[in-house]
């Protein structure tokens, strides 16, 4: 077997590891599971890594199996979190189950027929005939109050003002634990992965499996770092919010926007973690951004592979397209994006909402400017900015008598305005 646990190294993915972990992975094929719990219908980019560990065990010959955590989804866990979560009713997590069931096998294929072919599975399958007496009889008594008190996920809310954590949570992670010794028995799963939030629940599981199975039962932990941003802020947020890997809730050219704005310190951190490129090339790309980095390589080629990873090659196309539609020469290419990439291509930009009817019946390049859209504080600045020849329309230089009409609206509803190279309005027509 190829060192898989070398290749997470080097990439910064491996944060804790249980002794022997590596030693069984250069052994043979190993069967490893990582969990997605069902708090939406999608996932998002903090997602991502779970994912990528997924692929990267199947490229290395091991059999990946991906957990759709229906069951533990009813409950919440409590790891990183400060307050208790508030529960799904059954119809919110059928749904986010079936999301997520969908994002997971645009990455994996489950219906391969290789050895090693990944497995798509949802606890909520072995946990929903279990009664409450036979769970407190066969789990419960496997693992004492006193080895769960002492996860740092329950410590912290034990410590910490509030309302603690209800016994619900507190279970949490037996029910993490059994599913890695269901998955042992049914599957021969060896290996449990995640974050690094989740080093106590996962150990919990390889507990579980050696105390049910006899001590002579293998299981083993790894967890990858939490990703950050080198200001220390959180990771996978953008202003609108979390971005996703589904195009309904954050669209591909959001998406790659928020690859190609990271800084230079992040990009250098996240080619490796978020691609597939090997050592050398990324090695050589970090070499050409360090001596030019006004060209951004890192962060181009880091949304290029991203994207087409989570999009593929033509939407990724497209998404270059959009964003090169606002520095054309010309309006041709922003014209041709449809309503809603046309207003993601302009987010942060000034808007105002002016009338049909006044574009209809002529609207005057200073009203325009000043009095139906407050661009420009007075018509005397307005007067003063045409005569000075620094006011464009459409990225057409226009004068004080321009009039603006219908003709001029790009797709029927909008006019773009701009003051000398870098101030950019846009005019809604409604």
């Amino acid at each position: 077997m190829k060192n898989l646990v070398e290749e997470l190294q080097w990439r910064g993915l491996v944060h804790d590891m249980m002794p022997g972990t590596e030693e069984q992975l250069l052994k043979e094929m190993t069967t490893t599971y990582i969990g997605f719990d069902p708090t939406s219908d999608s996932l998002h980019i903090g997602s991502l890594v779970p994912i990528i560990l997924l692929v990267h065990l199947g490229n290395f010959g091991h059999k990946p199996i991906a957990l759709v955590g229906g069951a533990t989804g009813m409950i919440g866990d409590p790891s990183g979190k400060s307050d208790e979560r508030n529960l799904l009713d059954e119809v919110t997590l059928e749904k986010n189950v079936a999301g997520i069931k969908a994002v997971l096998s645009r990455f994996l294929d489950f219906n391969s027929k290789a050895t090693n072919a990944p497995i798509l599975v949802n606890n909520y399958d072995w946990m929903k005939d279990f009664s409450f007496i036979n769970f407190a009889r066969d789990v419960g008594k496997r693992i004492t109050v006193n080895y769960m008190m002492s996860k740092d996920s329950v410590k912290k809310r034990l410590e910490t003002e509030g309302e603690g954590m209800s016994f619900t949570e507190f279970t949490y992670q037996l029910i993490q634990g059994y599913d890695f010794h269901h998955l042992y028995k049914t599957h021969n799963c060896l290996l449990q992965m995640g974050g690094s939030d989740q080093w106590g629940n996962i150990t919990t599981g390889t507990e579980l499996v050696r105390r049910i199975n006899g001590e002579g039962a293998k299981a083993f932990a790894m967890t990858c770092p939490l990703i950050t941003k080198a200001d220390g802020s959180k990771f996978g947020k953008s202003e609108g919010g979390n971005v996703w890997l589904t195009a309904d809730k954050t669209s591909v050219y959001k998406f790659y926007q928020f690859w190609l704005n990271t800084t230079d310190v992040d990009a250098e951190k996240y080619i490796k973690i978020f691609t597939f490129l090997d050592k050398n090339t990324i090695d050589e790309l970090i070499e050409e951004h360090q001596t030019a980095p006004h060209l951004r390589v890192l962060q181009k080629r880091l949304a290029e592979e991203v994207t087409i990873f989570v999009h593929g090659k033509e939407e990724l196309e497209k998404a270059i397209f959009a964003s090169n539609a606002f520095f054309s020469p010309t309006m041709d290419d922003l014209k041709k994006l449809d309503e809603t990439t046309f207003l993601e291509v302009f987010e942060g930009v000034p808007k105002a909402k002016v009338s049909k009817e006044d574009v209809e019946n002529g609207l005057d390049m200073i009203a325009a400017l000043s009095a139906k859209t407050n661009f420009l504080a007075s018509n005397s600045d307005a007067r003063r900015e045409l005569k000075q020849n620094s006011i464009s329309l459409n990225k057409e230089r226009v004068v004080e008598d321009y009039i603006i009409s219908s003709k001029d609206l790009i797709n029927n509803q909008f006019l773009m305005l701009q003051k000398g190279k870098k101030n950019y309005y846009l005019i809604q027509v409604m």
